[in-house]
């Protein structure tokens, strides 16, 4: 008989981060920034671009396509009051959802004026108002709207940022925030990867505003995880099962390459090619259907995507590991280093997951 899985709580995933560690600027180049690889026994310190030394031919790479938008918008209400509106989704060619900050909620018929463009409020959904525009979405964007840089980088938006703050593949716009393990990569060492025979393949998840949603609850089974967008093509697909087959790692670049895929497996554990919404919440205890190893950033504490790398890795294996980040002097979140993290079998498959089923469409 199999021993209990361990239930942990909100503040297991807290840890001192001292604030000098939060980088605020990214690495003078891409793939220079450090790499942690963390595997059984241990764990080693590297360069991201070791990373082709790191995997093996047959190996296969899924990145997140998605593009970043200009999604903060900076404008007014008839009245004379300021408002600041975060685009959380495109739902028609002239319609959003988004975030409002104003100093009084906006009813319905509330005009909103941006710059050259102007916005009427539909209705409330939650915590998000539908908005449509009086042009498209994505032309307002480009015309008079804010890179969203994260919260916690404290410098408005730069030059530099447009560019180093989306990866090099992006070609899918969406996201209100990058998906930063896919940072690290540029064109040298893409190719250096395809030269040792690692194959890439790409999904599309597009990353909402609720990703810097804290959690608030100290019992995780109350948080509810914000949906998000995904695809994934039948060829991404179709390369998973000639990597499966050939006994090749599948290797997540980023925490939402990974949500994309496990959302996407059946129980069968292939992976379903298409397009659906996810709200997959991974705790310690999940068992991972696709994904062999994971690149990814250093988390904030307390988060969701903590508690991910818990799970995948290891809750002892990744506290250790921060632990380490930290005494070294690591660089936390977007634009700071980076972790390849081997898959930990729990225990106990299955015991103690903690998720949300995804709604696919």
């Amino acid at each position: 008989m199999s021993a209990q899985a361990p239930t942990y709580q909100l503040s297991d995933f807290d840890f001192d981060l001292p604030e000098a560690l939060i980088a605020q600027h990214p690495a003078a180049q891409r793939s220079a920034s450090r790499l942690l690889h963390v595997h059984v026994p241990g764990r080693d310190d590297r360069l991201f671009s070791d990373l082709p030394e790191l995997l093996a031919p047959g190996d296969l790479l899924v990145m997140n396509d998605t593009m970043v938008i200009a999604a903060r918008l900076l404008g007014h209400k008839a009245s004379g009051g300021q408002v600041e509106a975060l685009v959380e989704r495109v739902t028609a060619p002239c319609e959003a959802l988004a975030q409002l900050r104003s100093s009084k909620p906006s009813r319905p018929g509330t005009v909103l004026q941006f710059a050259a463009a102007s916005a009427t409020v539909l209705e409330r959904s939650g915590e998000f108002y539908r908005l449509h525009f009086d042009a498209p979405v994505l032309d307002v964007l480009e015309r008079c709207g804010l890179l969203p840089l994260p919260p916690y980088i404290s410098h408005a938006p730069l030059p530099a940022d447009h560019e180093r703050y989306q990866t090099v593949y992006a070609r899918d716009p969406g996201s209100v925030a990058a998906p930063t393990a896919g940072l690290h990569f540029d064109e040298p060492l893409l190719e250096r990867l395809a030269a040792r025979g690692i194959g890439q393949a790409f999904v599309t998840l597009h990353v909402g505003a609720g990703t810097f949603q804290p959690v608030r609850s100290e019992n995780l089974s109350e948080h509810r995880m914000h949906a998000e967008r995904y695809s994934i093509p039948a060829a991404t697909t179709a390369a998973i099962a000639r990597t499966r087959a050939s006994g090749g790692r599948v290797v997540a670049v980023g925490t939402t390459a990974l949500r994309t895929l496990e959302s996407a497996a059946t129980d069968g554990d292939t992976v379903n090619a298409g397009e659906g919404e996810t709200r997959l919440f991974v705790t310690p205890g999940y068992r991972f259907r696709v994904v062999d190893a994971l690149i990814t950033n250093f988390h904030l504490p307390r988060s969701t995507l903590l508690m991910l790398v818990s799970a995948f890795a290891g809750f002892d294996e990744i506290r250790l590991a921060y632990r380490h980040a930290v005494a070294h002097g690591y660089r936390f979140f977007s634009y700071g280093d980076a972790m390849l993290l081997e898959r930990a079998e729990p225990a106990d498959p299955g015991a103690g997951a903690t998720t949300q089923a995804q709604e696919s469409c």
